[in-house]
């Protein structure tokens, strides 16, 4: 990938990202200038949007630890509450598509991306099973919570 190249799929992804938090629906915008010829389908693009959520997430979770290292379910559940705020659009798509694949790799892909989150949410919480299923259902607990708590931040 040249420079430019990159530098044109990261404008394209910010334009999606910022559409998305307006629209507020969850329905990707393949109908905007340089989306399909920057990401060719609604996995690649989703492909996107899960990398950013996840790092931002990742991102937050180590910041959150390290303010409240006491308590690390307040703090994973703050990081996604943040991430969340800052990411509105992104998740709503996610979840959207979770819920409503448009085909059977799409539902894997996003399976296999949901798991990782609540993997990474368990871990970063000290909630490691002794399985990879253990620790998945702790960090789905911890996701449960985090979305019946949280209350998006308002724009100032």
């Amino acid at each position: 990938m040249t420079w430019s190249t990159f530098a044109r799929r990261g404008e394209v992804l910010r334009t999606v990202t910022d559409t998305l938090d307006e629209r507020s629906d969850g329905v990707l915008p393949m109908d905007l200038p340089g989306v399909l010829e920057t990401f060719g389908d609604e996995l690649s693009l989703l492909a996107a949007l899960q990398l950013r959520w996840h790092t931002r997430l990742s991102g937050r979770l180590e910041r959150a630890l390290a303010e409240v290292p006491a308590d690390t379910d307040t703090a994973a559940i703050a990081a996604w509450h943040t991430t969340y705020d800052e990411l509105p659009g992104t998740r709503q798509a996610l979840d959207h598509y979770r819920e409503r694949p448009l085909d059977d790799a799409m539902s894997a892909a996003l399976a296999t991306a949901t798991d990782k989150e609540r993997l990474l949410l368990a871990a970063m919480a000290g909630h490691t099973g002794s399985t990879a299923a253990a620790t998945i259902a702790a960090g789905r607990a911890l996701e449960e919570r985090a979305r019946a708590s949280y209350h998006r931040r308002l724009a100032a």
